[in-house]
This record gives structure tokens, C-alpha cells and sequence, in this order.
């Protein structure tokens, strides 16, 4: 398993890490669109779609990104769009883990996946629009989930339930704590200061969502990254969720070692647009 997840992760880096530092965004634009298709063909399957209607959904999202792309809505202003989004994952997040698994099954199937969709969608147009701004500006997104899912899991693992009585989301994903949560959020707050000094120490060209947030004051910037780490935590929740009530351990084996697609992005669907709309106030 680990000879596997080791091999995984360094085809995905080969791939990624070039398309990525680009001089144009528009590799790492195709390479999004390809990973959101099959995060799109895995959402069709946890939702009980056969594998043809599946395969369809996974290339109805290539085409929607794809036309959106050539229709220019990536060179628009979207903040009405990320604005929507962010309040919709809010309370949408908030309703699901609080009605849990068995409340996920109550709502109509055409729903869930329209909804699933829409997430996906919208993720695919954050990260571009991510890279657009350059690629310093995206790397502290991205940066920011995986921190917080690096520290959350040495700070769960040394200190789980030594401060509180109850899990996180024991029926959802028993493995998480508070203490995970809160060291997550801890490390993302000394990143944030480190990143900060780095622009400032380079003059860098092009800042990072974290200095962004401080040219309006230290406050705006502790308050929007505990609130993305937050956030980053419910996408998490609710994909276990999902996975939880279809019986599924992966979302597929799309990547032997690490599950499927939405397995390593369910935290960034909620991140990427709610910083767009950070970035964008």
C-alpha cells in the first residue's frame, strides 16, 4: 500500500508540478478539467448512477468547464458567484452533518447530484481563476488545506480527547477530533505569518491570499483563515458523508493508494471558492 500511494503521488506530482508553473495557465487549466471530469464520473457513482450515466456526467462536466472556458467566464469578475457559493456550502454543510448519514438518503437523488455538480463546477473555476492571479496566489490556497490536514493529524493523534469528552463527527468519520481541528487551525495561522514575511522578504510580484487578507488588517486575516480551515474540514465531512451512505470506503480507485479524485480534493471544493471571495472583498 504505501509502495502504491508513494508511486501515486509522484505520477500526480510529474503531471501536476509542470502544468503548474507554466509560464500560461492554460496546462494546468486542462489538467483541472481532466481531474474534475473524474471527480464528476465518481460523483454519479456514489450516487447510485449506473456506470454508462456516470461516464455521461463525467463528460457533461468536461463539456460545461470546457464551454464556460470558451464562453470567457474565467476572464470575469465572479465574486456574485463565489459569493453564492461560499453561503451555500455554509449552510448547506452545516444542514447535512447535522441531519448525518441517514439524512443524506432523504433528499431527492436529482438534487444530490445537481448539487454535486454545481460544487464541482464552481471548484474547476476558482482554481483557474487561482492560477490567473499567479501562481503564488494559488500555492497558499492549496497550502493552506493540506497544512491544515497535516497538522490536524499529528495534533489528533497526540492530542485526541485530551481536552474534550466527544469526537468530532464520530458516526461521519471517527478518527477525527477537536484537538485535530484546532491544531489544524493553529498551523495554518503560523504558515500564514511565515508566507506573509516571505512576500514581503522577496517582493514578490504577485502576493498570496494571506497578504491579501492583511493589507485589511491582521483581524480579517486570522478570521478568513480559521474560517477556511473550518471549511476545509466540513468538504471533508460531508464527502465521508456520501461515502458513508453509499457504503463506499473511496470514492473510486482512480488513484491505487489514495482512493479516488474526490478523496484528495473534497477540502479544497469549499476552500478554492470561498478564498476567491476572500481575495475578491
Amino acid at each position: 500500500m504505501l509502495k502504491q500511494r508513494i508511486i501515486t503521488a509522484l505520477v500526480l506530482l510529474a503531471v501536476l508540478l509542470p502544468a503548474l508553473f507554466y509560464p500560461s495557465y492554460v496546462p494546468f487549466g486542462c489538467v483541472m478539467l481532466a481531474l474534475i471530469g473524474a471527480a464528476a464520473w465518481e460523483w454519479g457513482r456514489l450516487n447510485g448512477y449506473g456506470p454508462r450515466m456516470s461516464l455521461f456526467l463525467g463528460a457533461e462536466m468536461v463539456v460545461l468547464c470546457a464551454l464556460s472556458w470558451w464562453l470567457g467566464l474565467l476572464n470575469q469578475s465572479l465574486f456574485g458567484v463565489w459569493l453564492v457559493t461560499s453561503a451555500a456550502w455554509v449552510l448547506g454543510g452545516a444542514a447535512m452533518l447535522r441531519a448525518g448519514v441517514p439524512g443524506w438518503g432523504a433528499i431527492p437523488r436529482g438534487l444530490r447530484l445537481v448539487g454535486g455538480l454545481l460544487a464541482l463546477w464552481v471548484a474547476w473555476m476558482a482554481a483557474v481563476q487561482a492560477r490567473m492571479a499567479g501562481i503564488n496566489f494559488l500555492l497558499s490556497i492549496f497550502l493552506l488545506v493540506w497544512m491544515a490536514d497535516v497538522c490536524a493529524y499529528f495534533a489528533g493523534r497526540a492530542f485526541g480527547l485530551k481536552f474534550t469528552r466527544n469526537k468530532l463527527a464520530p458516526a461521519i468519520s471517527p478518527g477525527k477530533s477537536w484537538e485535530g481541528v484546532w491544531g489544524g487551525m493553529a498551523g495554518v495561522v503560523v504558515l500564514a505569518v511565515a508566507w506573509i514575511w516571505a512576500d514581503a522578504s522577496l517582493q514578490a510580484s504577485v502576493t498570496s491570499l494571506y497578504t491579501r487578507l492583511v493589507e485589511r488588517g491582521w483581524w480579517l486575516l486570522l478570521i478568513g483563515v480559521v474560517f477556511l480551515v473550518a471549511m476545509s474540514v466540513v468538504g471533508d465531512l460531508v464527502e465521508s458523508l456520501v461515502k458513508r451512505s453509499a457504503g463506499a470506503k473511496d470514492s473510486s480507485n482512480l488513484l491505487p493508494g489514495h482512493g479516488g479524485v474526490l478523496d484528495r480534493v473534497d477540502a479544497l471544493l469549499p476552500a478554492l471558492p470561498i478564498a476567491m471571495m476572500l481575495a475578491s472583498l
